[in-house]
């Protein structure tokens, strides 16, 4: 099947379009209707451009094993992986290239060179904090002057958890490949009996079971607006944070090459940005476009990241999961 050209220009976008119709239809993977607000993107593209749209949704794992198992039978057309997991898909050559008309005002770090993967939205980790707190921390150092409890999931299999620590390892000198101090905070709130291992979300927020938990900013600021903004705040800890994304994948194999790269232009593109923004997702090009009031509302102003740091997908590996999970299970399980 001809398909346009792996990098768009203005005046070859129409050619995509035509040949998107043609196609007539987009098969996505781990993009669901309630995932990032998804669905308005879906319906935009049907909408606009007559593509009809299913998903399955599954993991970023299992996402790049149902493009090399499928093969040339492929049933998927483009998926949503995080960022550790787009070098990985391209390592099994189960990509295609395509740069947006966007791509310059994506940051270095958020893209494949070639254009095989490209990150959408981000999340940071953030405190969602209950406004019952009496001292609220804005910081990795006051958490450990406080008396309040702090809710952690699974370090270890949990990349929400997992990355909790790394942030706060940055935060006190560590990094990907220097875990120790992240965990060793956290080993201080286990010693002083005010870590918790519960998850966090509407319903034991209103519970009374969350205080305070570090967490990814597109749920913490979905969980507040849940439960109530009088209930609960979220801010990026003014020490150090780590920001991490979603990257858009097309399949090497797609029946349908051309809708997938449609669908990433607009997923790209301002109003695609938008969408994002309405589910709560930071959209990569949040300082390149005019978000609509509703959206801004949804989002922490830009100065609060500026301490954050986007991850090394290449020291942030299985190696390192292996090892946090190591240092948890040494350092941290036995105090709580």
């Amino acid at each position: 099947m001809a398909t346009v050209c792996a990098g768009a220009q203005q005046d070859d976008l129409q050619a995509l379009e035509d040949a998107a119709r043609k196609e007539g239809v987009v098969y996505s993977v781990g993009m669901p209707d309630g995932w990032a607000n998804w669905k308005d993107t879906w319906a935009q593209l049907t909408e606009k451009y007559g593509l009809k749209h299913s998903d399955t949704d599954m993991s970023s794992g299992e996402e790049i094993a149902k493009f090399a198992n499928e093969g040339v039978n492929a049933t998927a057309d483009i998926g949503d992986v995080g960022l550790e997991f787009g070098p990985i898909a391209v390592a099994r050559g189960v990509t295609q290239p395509y740069r947006p008309t966007t791509w310059d005002q994506i940051p270095d770090w958020a893209k494949d060179d070639e254009g095989h993967w490209i990150i959408g939205y981000t999340g940071t980790i953030a405190f969602l904090i209950s406004t019952d707190v009496a001292n609220p921390p804005a910081s990795w150092a006051d958490l450990l002057k406080g008396d309040y409890k702090v809710s952690i999931g699974t370090v270890g299999s949990g990349a929400q958890d997992n990355a909790a620590v790394l942030a706060a390892a940055i935060a006190t000198g560590g990094g990907e490949d220097n875990l120790r101090p992240g965990v060793e905070l956290f080993a201080k709130l286990a010693e002083r009996g005010r870590l918790l291992a519960n998850g966090v979300n509407p319903a034991t927020m209103e519970k009374g079971e969350v205080q305070v938990a570090p967490i990814w900013d597109f749920n913490a600021l979905n969980y507040r607006d849940v439960v109530g903004r009088d209930k609960f705040k979220v801010v990026i800890p003014s020490d150090g944070s780590v920001t991490s994304g979603y990257a858009t994948i097309i399949n090497k194999y797609s029946k349908q090459p051309n809708a997938a790269k449609l669908a990433r232009e607009y997923i790209l593109s301002d109003a695609g940005q938008i969408n994002l923004a309405n589910g709560y997702a930071r959209p990569i090009r949040v300082d390149h476009i005019e978000l609509p009031d509703e959206a801004k509302e949804k989002l922490l102003p830009s100065e609060q990241y500026a301490k954050a740091r986007p991850i090394s997908a290449e020291l942030w590996t299985t190696e390192a999961a292996t090892e946090l999970t190591r240092l948890w299970r040494e350092l941290v399980a036995p105090k709580m």
